[in-house]
């Protein structure tokens, strides 16, 4: 027998977000060992953040998020939080709920940046790396990066200009590229 389509949307949800994500799912792991980690950086979060003034997107949203980003590979900000806005596991992941709004993808950018130059997401590295080599969980058997990544984060500051640089460059009729003039 062929159901019925319901058109009406039930008017409140008894399913929590928790429910929602298999029990076996690897970003549960990654998530209880972030969350320890973040647990361990709360001193350094108060001395980044002013007393007053209105609040912010929370450190370990955002963070949450950005490894989100890096694990997953979205290319932009936008895209991030386009994904957090509709997918269920991205919301559960960064600990929003399910009828809160997504950041705006500047306001992330600019709260992002205060945890990068504060030298939390480096903290958090290493915090999470300790915790999988405590639990066995680290091979010294390969290791895989995905370069376009690498280049496309790269900052075109930390390019360095070659010393002595080249004469000719390898770029249509002898023209010089920024990878003939910089390392």
């Amino acid at each position: 027998m062929r159901g019925d389509e319901k058109q009406q949307a039930a008017m409140f949800s008894y399913i929590n977000l928790e429910q929602r994500v298999p029990p076996e799912h690897p970003l549960r792991a990654i998530r209880q060992m972030v969350d320890q980690a973040l647990g361990d950086l709360w001193q350094h979060f108060d001395t980044l953040y002013a007393r007053r003034g209105r609040p912010s997107i929370p450190p370990e949203q955002l963070l949450r998020a950005w490894l989100l980003q890096v694990l997953y590979g979205l290319r932009s900000e936008r895209q991030l939080m386009e994904q957090v806005d509709y997918n269920l596991l991205y919301r559960w992941f960064v600990g929003l709920a399910m009828d809160e709004a997504a950041w705006d993808a500047t306001v992330y950018t600019k709260n992002r940046d205060r945890l990068l130059q504060g030298e939390v997401s480096q903290r958090l590295l290493v915090a999470v790396v300790e915790q999988a080599r405590a639990q066995s969980l680290l091979s010294a058997e390969h290791f895989t990066v995905d370069g376009t990544l690498l280049e496309a984060w790269a900052n075109r500051r930390s390019f360095e200009l070659k010393d002595p640089p080249p004469t000719k460059g390898t770029g249509a009729r002898g023209k010089k590229c920024l990878r003939d003039t910089h390392e």
